[in-house]
């Protein structure tokens, strides 16, 4: 499937303290990536990776995230990470949504328990990219998952795939868009 000039500007973001995957538009019809690796070390990656992401929150139109697992909801580094871009979000008024993993797994693959090498088989069957690093991945599918849940799906995918973002709440401030 191919967008449209008005489609929506949506960034996926596989936050991880160590290895961020990003996804962005760099046109109506393609895809950007790249892996933020911070060079700091202790609490100053959280700023590293806040400040490396600032201007693609900026631009975008809705950032989308994918949650922390169920078991690890309030705990850890990552969840450290998300509060920053959170309030990265925030304080550049960009609406922001989270997809638990196995949402997103579901929606990419077909099932709520699927393996890193399947999400990247499914990117790769259905779009022929050919990513290696399972960041960004999981960021072209959040990216995907988002513009979906816009209205302005990227990826052609079978109804019972699409339905698993049902139970996601997207912003008010983007669902006209």
């Amino acid at each position: 499937m191919t967008t449209t000039a008005t489609t929506p500007r949506v960034l996926g973001l596989d936050l991880s303290i160590t290895a961020t995957g990003v996804a962005y538009s760099i046109n109506p019809d393609s895809v950007g990536t790249a892996t933020i690796r911070p060079r700091t070390r202790g609490d100053e990656r959280l700023v590293e990776i806040r400040n490396a992401l600032a201007s693609d929150i900026a631009a975008a139109d809705l950032v989308v995230i994918e949650d922390l697992p169920t078991h690890a909801h309030g705990a850890g580094i990552t969840g450290m990470v998300q509060g920053a871009i959170r309030v990265a979000c925030y304080d550049h008024a960009t609406p922001f949504v989270t997809i638990p993993p196995a949402t997103l797994k579901k929606y990419a693959t077909g099932r709520g328990n699927a393996t890193k090498a399947d999400m990247r088989m499914a990117l790769f069957q259905r779009t022929g990219q050919d990513l290696r690093d399972d960041n960004q991945v999981d960021a072209v599918w959040l990216r995907a998952a988002g513009l979906e849940g816009l209205g302005h799906p990227v990826v052609d995918l079978p109804q019972a795939q699409r339905a698993a973002l049902a139970k996601v709440t997207w912003p008010q401030a983007v669902a006209s868009c």
